[in-house]
Order: C-alpha cells, then structure tokens, then sequence
C-alpha cells in the first residue's frame, strides 16, 4: 500500500477493495487521475482508494499517469538533536528539491537542503521513506517523488533563508517547537516526522 498527498487528501494505492465510506474506489487501470485530483479539491471527500490486482506493479503504473518530478531531501539533525525546518507557502516544511541532469539522489538532497537553508557540512545517516504528492504546474498535474534522508550536521553558523524559492524563515526547532510547528504543515511531513 502507498499513500499519495493531493494537499492533505490521501490517494490510496491498493490491492483491496473495500466498501465505501467517506471514500472511492477507482480501478487504476481505468481511473482519470486528473479527474480524482480536482474532486479531492472541490468536494469534501476525505480520501481515494486506487485499486490493482498486483501489489508489485501497484506504483509503477500509477506513476505512469502523471508527469513525475523527482526530489531529494533531508531531515537534518544538529548536535543538540533540534530538526532543522524551513517556512514556505505558510507552512513548514523540510528542504528539499528537484534533481539536476543525472545527479545523484544524495547529491541532489545535501545540495537542496544548503541551498535552501544555507546548513553547511551536511552527513548523510541513512535513507527514509520515499514519499509521494500531486501539485500543480503551468496548468498541470504532476507527481512529486521525494527521496529523504536522515542528516546530521556540526555546523552552528548563521541560517539563509532561499528568497527566490519562497522561504521566509529557516530555524532549527526542539521537540515542543516541532510540535506546534507539525500544526501547520503537510501530511507527508509529519510522516517524516
């Protein structure tokens, strides 16, 4: 199973069927994603069920029915164990970015994160889930995949917020700070989180 944020509304990748209740069933093979989209926006449906027979190929061609935009990020820790957070579109979020021509994914995460952050000396720990959202472009529906990882840096200069990306605010915050700020963010976040 797969869970795919379109804002806070969950797209749910399965192999099961199960009777409706406060959510549809569309067979995966058939459905109109653009279609699902829009009604996840307009009406108070709370989630979507994407059904295929065979679990293995269940993301593969769901991914296949929307352009893909593949990203790399990081929750990064300092040494007093704070979450380094960034503010953009009013909420708070986790760096992250679009990958460049051929880059490496871990490349791509540790440059975004200090690009968008200004964190140096960035450590890759360990990879986290890959996670999954429908955002719209130029008019277009588009899946974001983001591949995360578990970073830790020793660095304890100044913070930059990225201006020309919408980040207004970049902050390392302890676990009350985190708490309040997991009120105002999205549901792939505090996944992560």
């Amino acid at each position: 199973m797969y869970k795919v944020f379109v804002n806070d509304k969950p797209i749910i990748l399965t192999t099961k069927v199960e009777k409706e209740k406060d959510f549809k069933n569309y067979f995966l093979k058939t459905v109109d994603l653009n279609k699902v989209v829009r009604e996840l926006n307009k009406t108070s449906l709370k989630e979507v069920r994407l059904i295929h027979h065979n679990e293995e190929k269940l993301l593969k061609k769901f991914l296949k029915k929307l352009p893909n935009v593949v990203a790399g990020g990081g929750k990064v820790y300092n040494e007093k164990g704070e979450i380094l957070f960034i503010y953009r579109n009013d909420k708070w979020d986790l760096p992250k970015g679009k990958t460049e021509k051929k880059e490496p994914i871990e490349v791509t995460a540790t440059r975004e994160v200090e690009e968008e952050t200004g964190a140096k000396g960035l450590e890759i720990i360990k990879p986290l889930e890959t996670t999954y959202h429908i955002f719209r472009r130029n008019g277009r529906n588009k899946i974001k995949i983001t591949h995360w990882f578990e970073m830790k840096t020793t660095y304890t200069g100044a913070l930059t917020p990225q201006e020309d990306e919408g980040i207004t605010q970049v902050a390392w915050l302890g676990e009350a700070e985190i708490e309040k700020a997991l009120e105002n963010s999205y549901a792939n976040i505090k996944r992560l989180i």
